[in-house]
């Protein structure tokens, strides 16, 4: 199995578990002599079915990401630079934001209001950090495809 179906396989797992987690709540309790539409063990049962499943593949999603590497870099690392070039550029994205709004003047004596940075340097900035990220999911997404998961 590649690394990429097991992260398919992962996510259907969280969304099943979720799922169990809102039909355990609706089952929870019931109107003194009615029965729950289902069997709050049973449905007990399949999630911890569900959790060890997700636990093991987890685990062996982890050793992959650990052992799989680009250019001398582990995938665990790639995710790392991933995730914090992802939260980067959402920081920049909403600071640039605020730098470019434009604010208007009714009065000659109101205060004026100017950016405190150079957008346009900052933006360009932005764009290459964006083509980065870019090629770094592509990165990732062949690793996924061409990695085997570990046992």
């Amino acid at each position: 199995m590649k690394l990429a179906e097991a992260l398919v396989i992962r996510s259907d797992l969280q969304n099943k578990i979720s799922e169990l987690e809102t039909r355990l709540e609706n089952n929870a309790t019931v109107q003194d002599g009615e029965k729950p539409a289902e069997d709050p063990k049973e449905l007990l049962s399949q999630l911890d079915r569900a959790l060890e499943e997700l636990e093991q593949f987890i685990c062996r999603i982890n050793l992959t990401n650990a052992a799989v590497q680009n250019d001398g870099k582990t995938m665990t690392e790639l995710l790392a630079k991933r995730d914090c070039l992802k939260r980067r550029l959402g920081i920049m994205r909403d600071f640039l934001d605020c730098a470019s709004i434009p604010t208007h003047r009714t009065r000659a004596n109101e205060i004026i209001i100017r950016s405190s940075i150079p957008v346009s340097e900052i933006q360009k900035s932005v764009d290459k950090q964006s083509a980065e990220l870019r090629r770094l999911e592509l990165d990732i997404q062949a690793l996924n495809w061409s990695s085997d998961l570990m046992e």
